[in-house]
C-alpha cells in the first residue's frame, strides 16, 4: 500500500504542475492579447492626433495663402492703378506742351504777318530830279512766298553687307536681334530717355553699370539703371534677376517675388546654360517668401533650386532650416 499511495501521489504531483503550467501558458497569452490591444488603440489615437494636426497645418497653410494672394493682387491693382495715373498726368503734360508750343507758333506767325503788312502800308517816293509822274508810278509791295507744296519722301534703305561668307555667317540671327531691337525702341517710353546718351540707351552698358552700382551698395541707383534697360529690351532675363536682388536688399519683398517670376519666365527652356540663373530666382524668390513668413512657398522654391544643384550644401542647409520651421523644432542659434 506504501508503494501504492507514493505512486498515486505521484500522479497528482504531476497532473498538479500540467494544470498550473496550462495556467500560466493561458495567462501569458491573454496578457499578450491585452498588450497588443493596447498598442493598436494608442497607434489609432497617434494617428488621429497626427490627422487632426496635419489638417490644421494645411488650414493654416491655405488662409496664409489666400492672404498673400490677395495682397498680391491687391499690390497688382494698386500698381495698374499708379501707373494710369502716371500715363494721365504725362498726357497731361504733353497737351499742355503741344497747346503751349502751338501758341508760341501762332505768335511768332502773328508777329511776322503784322511786319509784313507795315512794310506793305509804306510808300516809297522818288527824289526831286527824277522825271515821271508819282500818280503813275506802281506802289512796291512786299510780296510774301505761297505756302508749300505737300509731298511725300521716298527713303531706301542699303541692304546690310557682311564680311563674313554665308555659310559662316549669322545673318538670321543678326536679323532677329535687329528686329528685336526696333520692336523695343518703339516700345519704349520716349520721354523718359529722352536725356540720354547714345550709350545709354545701350541695355548692356546699363546692366553694367546697375552691377556696378549694386557692388558699391547703392541698390536704389542699381534698380533705375535696370528699369532703363528693360524699357530698352524686356527680354532680357538677367535684368529682372538683378533687379530682385536689389529689391531683396531694400526689403521690397513683393516686387522681389514679381521680378524673380518673370526672370524664371523668361528662363524657358530650361537648359544647362541658364542652371545658374534659374538656381538664383529660386533662391530668391523663396527667401522673400519665408521674409514674409510663407515659410511653404519658400521651402518649395529652395527644394526647386535642390533639383537644379543637388550638390549644393548651402542650399540643402537652408531648406532644413525652413524645414524646421514649419515643423516648428527650429533651435535658436
Amino acid at each position: 500500500m506504501e508503494n501504492g499511495d507514493k505512486e498515486k501521489m505521484q500522479r497528482i504531483r504531476e497532473n498538479a504542475v500540467i494544470k498550473a503550467q496550462e495556467k500560466a501558458d493561458e495567462e501569458e497569452k491573454s496578457k499578450a492579447v491585452t498588450k497588443r490591444e493596447h498598442k493598436k488603440f494608442a497607434l489609432e489615437a497617434t494617428m488621429k492626433l497626427e490627422e487632426t494636426e496635419r489638417k490644421r497645418i494645411e488650414n493654416l497653410k491655405e488662409e496664409e495663402r489666400k492672404k498673400v494672394t490677395e495682397e498680391l493682387e491687391i499690390w497688382k491693382e494698386k500698381q495698374r492703378n499708379e501707373e494710369k495715373q502716371r500715363r494721365i498726368q504725362r498726357e497731361e503734360e504733353i497737351r499742355r506742351e503741344r497747346k503751349l508750343i502751338e501758341e508760341k507758333k501762332k505768335q511768332e506767325i502773328n508777329k511776322t504777318l503784322n511786319a509784313g503788312t507795315s512794310k506793305a502800308r509804306s510808300i516809297p517816293t522818288r527824289g526831286a530830279g527824277s522825271s515821271g509822274n508819282i500818280f503813275s508810278e506802281k506802289l512796291e509791295e512786299e510780296s510774301f512766298p505761297a505756302p508749300r507744296s505737300a509731298g511725300t519722301i521716298k527713303i531706301s534703305f542699303t541692304s546690310r553687307v557682311f564680311p563674313t561668307a554665308l555659310r559662316e555667317s549669322r545673318v538670321a540671327e543678326e536679323e532677329e536681334w535687329l528686329h528685336k531691337q526696333a520692336e523695343a525702341r518703339r516700345a519704349m517710353n520716349f520721354s523718359e530717355l529722352k536725356d540720354l546718351n547714345e550709350e545709354e540707351k545701350n541695355p548692356d552698358w546699363l546692366k553694367d553699370k546697375g552691377n556696378k552700382m549694386f557692388a558699391t551698395g547703392n541698390y536704389l541707383a542699381a534698380v533705375n539703371a535696370y528699369n532703363l534697360a528693360i524699357l530698352l529690351n524686356n527680354k532680357i532675363p538677367v535684368l529682372y534677376l538683378n533687379r530682385a536682388a536689389c529689391h531683396l536688399k531694400l526689403r521690397n519683398l513683393h516686387k522681389t517675388i514679381e521680378d524673380s517670376s518673370k526672370a524664371l519666365e523668361l528662363l524657358i527652356p530650361p537648359v544647362p546654360d541658364n542652371a545658374d540663373a534659374r538656381v538664383k530666382a529660386y533662391v530668391r524668390r523663396g527667401t522673400a517668401f519665408c521674409q514674409l513668413e510663407l515659410y511653404a512657398e519658400g521651402l518649395q522654391d529652395y527644394e526647386a533650386a535642390l533639383k537644379i544643384d543637388p550638390t549644393n550644401k548651402t542650399l540643402e542647409q537652408d531648406a532644413e532650416k525652413i524645414q524646421h520651421i514649419i515643423n516648428g523644432t527650429a533651435q535658436d542659434s
